[in-house]
């Protein structure tokens, strides 16, 4: 929104005072409460205090008027913003003209005192709207209070309408919660009735349980009388033996008490003699180790010289076992010296008797003859051995 001039503010400034003029005559004329007193002359005084305001801006105002005038430009030109200040005016009704506000206050003359209240209260409502507007005027140049005001006269009568809507749907739901509540009378009214004939019944059945009651009563006294008699002559009779167990257990306790003192007696005797018999058994003891402490030392002593004597023993059997340990590996040698040397001879037996066979097979050296002569012999045994055969086939046959 674009800034009036200052000459622009103060000529709708002078507009915007005069309307609230208006207004403030217009609160004078009408008559009001007791009870809105005290608002009207607060009122009074703002209206004076603008009042002296709007004197000393008609003052430069004229000054201002008087140098456009001298300098050829013209006061009553209109701006774009001058226009539309002119329209939210206009739609606000704050530009009505004295006679139309005459002829309203005239009619509200005969209106209630509700009435009058709230005309005063949009009156004073409307007078501060343009009293902001003009100071705002006054100080910037622009008048955004007065749409602002106009948005929350519409949120107001929106909020109102929402009001009068959700009245109408409590009065609905009042009707249905009183048609409810009626039902509900009828529902327990009947339940009353009901619950009337049971108390009537269960009265009834009191009657009879207070006459059983009151039968059983004196049954049930009598009975306890009764018990309360062969009680007691119960306990007169278990207080007869109870008095005859006390009179035996006194003579118990008075024997007990006899064989308590004699048994005491007894034991310190007793006693006497463990003490004698302890003071000698001590005496022993002390005796006894003084002689098993001298027969131990003697064995200790017996004991170092056994030592002695056994560790020279062992030195002289260790040496007995490295001459027999020696002696036997002396003697594991020369057997095993017999061992091969009886080893070898066999094996040369045996590669001489291999030799042999080898030279008389092979007939090498002096049995190179041998070969010779059984080369002679051979045939003549083949001879021999040919006609045998047929001697053999011949007896077979």
């Amino acid at each position: 929104m674009e800034k009036f001039t200052h000459l622009e503010a103060l000529l709708f400034a002078a507009v915007l005072e005069n309307c609230v003029d208006q207004l403030s005559i217009l609160g004078y004329i009408m008559r009001v409460p007791a009870e809105g007193r005290a608002d009207i002359s607060h009122t009074d005084r703002q209206e004076k205090q603008e009042n002296a305001a709007t004197q000393e801006l008609d003052i430069k105002h004229q000054e201002l008027v008087s140098r456009r005038q001298g300098s050829g430009e013209t006061v009553t030109s209109k701006s774009p913003n001058s226009t539309e200040l002119r329209q939210q005016l206009q739609k606000s009704g704050d530009l009505e003209s004295p006679h139309h506000l005459f002829k309203r206050t005239m009619k509200h003359r005969v209106m209630s005192a509700d009435n009058l209240r709230k005309v005063q209260a949009d009156r004073q409502y409307v007078s501060d709207v343009i009293t902001s507007t003009m100071i705002k005027m006054q100080e910037s140049g622009t008048f955004n209070n007065l749409p602002e005001a106009n948005e929350r006269e519409k949120e107001k009568k929106s909020k109102l309408h929402d009001v009068l809507i959700r009245e109408e749907e409590g009065k609905k739901e009042i009707k249905s919660l009183q048609q409810q509540l009626q039902d509900v009378k009828k529902e327990t009214e009947m339940e009353l009735q009901e619950r009337d004939n049971i108390i009537a019944f269960l009265s009834d059945q009191l009657q009879e349980m207070k006459a059983k009651t009151d039968m059983e009563s004196s049954y049930v006294k009598k009975n306890t009388e009764l018990q309360v008699q062969q009680t007691q002559k119960k306990c007169s009779n278990a207080e007869k033996d109870l008095g005859k167990e006390t009179a035996k257990l006194r003579s118990r306790t008075d024997e007990e008490i006899r064989v308590h003192v004699e048994i005491e007696n007894f034991l310190r005797q007793q006693q006497m003699k463990v003490e004698e018999k302890l003071e000698y058994w001590m005496d022993k003891y002390e005796k006894d180790t003084e002689a098993k402490d001298q027969e131990l030392n003697a064995l200790k002593e017996s004991k170092a010289s056994n030592l002695e004597t056994l560790q020279r023993l062992a030195r002289e059997c260790q040496m007995f076992e490295d001459v027999i340990i020696s002696d036997r590996v002396e003697k594991e040698a020369a057997r095993r010296q017999l061992e091969q040397d009886a080893l070898e001879l066999k094996s040369l037996l045996k590669l001489q008797a291999w030799w042999r066979g080898t030279m008389v097979r092979r007939n090498l050296g002096r049995y190179r003859d041998l070969k010779e002569t059984l080369e002679k012999q051979l045939p003549k045994e083949k001879g021999k051995g040919k006609k045998d055969k047929y001697k053999i086939k011949k007896k077979k046959r």
